[in-house]
């Protein structure tokens, strides 16, 4: 049987919209890929105990732990607390690091399951930074923890650096004190500043062809512990100028949620592995795709990848920071989560157009694991919010 529902327009109109998606089945087993493919992973408020939602947001702990057993069943490994888990928008450090010490010992539990933790100075607000040395502490103490508890670090973008930080070289003096004493390698972190307005001028202001010398100078200084960068400018020439220019065996893992199915596949000389925010909302599509490209059918690869992008373009439309709301929307529709609520009520941040047309593109990706629960749910939301 067909179904269908009402979906507003932006004409203010509404249309009988006809669902055509067919969900991606789970493989059978845990998929192999070649692509290192990490899936940064959202995590699950709990709306029962929620009594201070934007200073000290209450957690669904199991929710949030099943949503990772999810991915890695998927074949995915993990990047954690990182902003998909809305660090600094709604997670502040003391959540971050429960989340961090509960997934590590998590994935102690699972054969084969694999994460890496994001590393900030959110600790630190950035107005109360008055010195490199006050950012290097912040760094320290995250990636202590963070080593403390068996875990690898992925070195977060820190608001508070771009806020005291004068030149390309005190980014070097930062990067190279931490990367000088880190235990294991560590995956840098270039941010744009569409996804974050504070980062404005990260690695020393200039162009990008200025901010590209003074990443491959920090990489160059600490290349035996750099595992790899992930750069998210949704520019996918950009990131090629970056991933043509790295040393061998630094790894380039593209964080572009525009263009990441080109970039995954490669130009036919190099590619780019992934960390990505999408794959937390398309997860079975590309864990199918990702297999595919490791068995040599790249026209699998992209028949199954393809769709999802223009979902994610619209996921991740200015103002971007505010992808999250999407993200965490298909997991309710996808029935990993009971409701639709999100640390600091982070789902205010868009709007009823938005959210219907994230239904219709998922639909048409194939991205709607029970539509029929979709449909149940995509109604009530439409009628609470006035549809």
């Amino acid at each position: 049987m067909t179904l269908s529902l009402k979906l507003p327009r932006t004409n203010g109109a509404s249309e009988d919209y006809r669902l055509i998606g067919t969900p991606i089945a789970r493989p059978a087993a845990r998929p192999h890929f070649n692509r290192i493919a990490y899936a940064a992973a959202h995590v699950v408020s709990d709306p029962l105990r929620d009594i201070d939602p934007w200073g000290k947001p209450a957690i669904d702990w199991d929710a949030t732990m099943a949503f990772r057993h999810h991915l890695w069943s998927l074949g995915f490994k993990i990047a954690e607390a990182m902003d998909t888990a809305q660090r600094g928008m709604g997670l502040d450090w003391a959540g971050a690091q429960e989340l961090i010490r509960r997934s590590l010992a998590e994935a102690r539990t699972v054969e084969g399951a694999d994460l890496a933790c994001g590393a900030g100075t959110d600790q630190l607000d950035p107005a109360d930074a008055r010195s490199l040395d006050d950012v290097i502490k912040a760094y320290e103490t995250q990636i202590g923890f963070i080593e403390k508890h068996g875990g690898r670090a992925i070195m977060m973008a820190s608001r508070a650096l771009a806020r005291v930080a004068k030149s390309p070289d005190d980014y070097r003096k930062v990067y190279g004190h931490i990367l000088g004493q880190t235990r294991e390698k560590v995956v840098l972190h270039w941010l744009g500043e569409m996804f974050d307005p504070q980062l404005a001028g990260y690695w020393g202001g200039g162009s990008f062809e200025d901010a590209l010398q003074t990443v491959l100078g920090i990489i160059g200084d600490n290349r035996d512990k750099v595992e790899g960068i992930k750069i998210s400018l949704l520019d996918g020439a950009k990131e090629v100028a970056l991933r043509d220019c790295l040393p061998e065996g630094v790894l380039c893992f593209t964080g572009d949620d525009f263009n990441y199915a080109e970039l995954i596949e490669g130009d036919g000389r190099r590619f780019s592995h992934a960390l990505l925010g999408i794959f937390d909302a398309v997860a079975p599509s590309a864990s199918k795709a990702l297999a595919a490209l490791a068995a040599g059918d790249t026209a699998t690869f992209r028949g199954v990848i393809e769709p999802t992008v223009p979902l994610s373009r619209r996921i991740f439309e200015a103002p971007t920071q505010y992808y999250k709301a999407g993200v965490v929307f298909l997991a309710w529709l996808n029935g990993h989560q009971r409701h639709f609520t999100m640390p600091a009520g982070m789902q205010s941040a868009r709007g009823l157009l938005h959210y219907a047309d994230i239904f219709r593109l998922a639909d048409q990706a194939n991205v709607l694991d029970q539509p029929d629960l979709a449909v149940r749910r995509m109604k009530n939301f439409l009628a609470v919010l006035g549809e």
